[in-house]
């Protein structure tokens, strides 16, 4: 299954469903190009997630920190932390992902005792699964291992995949990891939270930067510097590309005007729309949308 619609609440956090019928765990196949963005765009969820690149490589965004990934290899990105994915070098990346909620890892009666120090670590955003470890290797084969059984079902295949997400926990666990906890940065992983999700709530409105840095209970100063060591760029620049990433998918609808995607998304000068997207796309609005009409004919 390929999710090409991520869903994304107010608050960025991802609204897709990850379970199978019976139990809170998605196991799908995921080629980054074809989702409706051309890319995995920036949300964060409560699931852990691990990751099996099987073709080309990919570059993720956990938090500020960036990590190139490659066929063969793995990641694993951890419970609330923000984080994006694009295909690198044109590469057609497709990666094999897991998500899983942290309740059902373990039981219950271990949970506090090895699940819950991790989700709370502020060092752990993410761990590069490396397939020549072998607490790697044993990770990335249960991935793979896990998702055949989902795609075809074998008889008691949901015990098999409970003893195996037990045994891909204890794998990460094993390679001796030094948990740390540091209240400032969780924080600011908190802020930065809210900061996100009110512009996600308010990007179609008029906003300026005394209002983003509100949000997150910061001065305008601190916002900035937020944003630059995050997201490497300023909130106001953020807001005109998440608008154009919005327009991007109204485009995409068939009885859409560039007009009026301009100003649904926030624009208040249909050129001011077109110029800032000619250069983000490399394209005019009006050549994307008759891209993506001519692609679905």
């Amino acid at each position: 299954m390929q999710i090409k619609d991520f869903r994304i609440g107010g608050n960025l956090k991802e609204l897709t469903e990850h379970r199978t019928v019976v139990l809170p765990v998605a196991c799908y196949e995921t080629t980054i190009n074809q989702n409706i963005h051309g890319h995995i765009p920036l949300h964060w969820h409560d699931e852990l997630q691990f990751v099996r690149v099987v073709k080309g490589e990919a570059e993720f965004q956990i938090n500020e920190e960036k990590l190139v990934v490659r066929q063969g290899e793995g990641i694993f990105i951890n419970s609330g932390r923000l984080h994006m994915a694009v295909d690198r070098n044109a590469s057609g990346c497709v990666y094999i992902c897991l998500n899983v909620s942290p309740d059902f890892v373990v039981s219950r009666e271990l949970y506090g005792a090895y699940v819950a120090p991790y989700i709370q670590a502020t060092n752990l955003p993410y761990l590069y699964i490396d397939p020549n470890q072998a607490w790697g290797a044993n990770i990335l084969d249960a991935l793979v291992n896990i998702h055949q059984w989902i795609q075809h079902q074998p008889p008691y295949f949901e015990l098999d995949m409970t003893m195996q997400l037990a045994f891909i926990w204890k794998n990460l666990i094993l390679n001796g990891f030094q948990l740390q906890y540091d209240q400032v940065e969780a924080v600011k992983n908190e802020r930065m939270k809210q900061m996100l999700s009110w512009i996600d709530i308010h990007y179609a409105e008029k906003i300026a930067l005394n209002d983003i840095a509100r949000a997150g209970q910061l001065s305008r100063s601190e916002c900035c510097r937020y944003f630059k060591r995050i997201l490497n760029t300023t909130p106001l620049n953020y807001v005109t590309d998440y608008r154009l990433q919005k327009s991007a998918v109204l485009l995409q609808q068939a009885d859409s005007s560039i007009t009026e995607v301009a100003y649904q998304v926030g624009f208040n000068s249909t050129s001011y729309f077109i110029e800032k997207f000619r250069k983000a796309m490399n394209m005019t609005p009006l050549a994307y949308k008759k891209c993506k009409m001519d692609a679905r004919s």
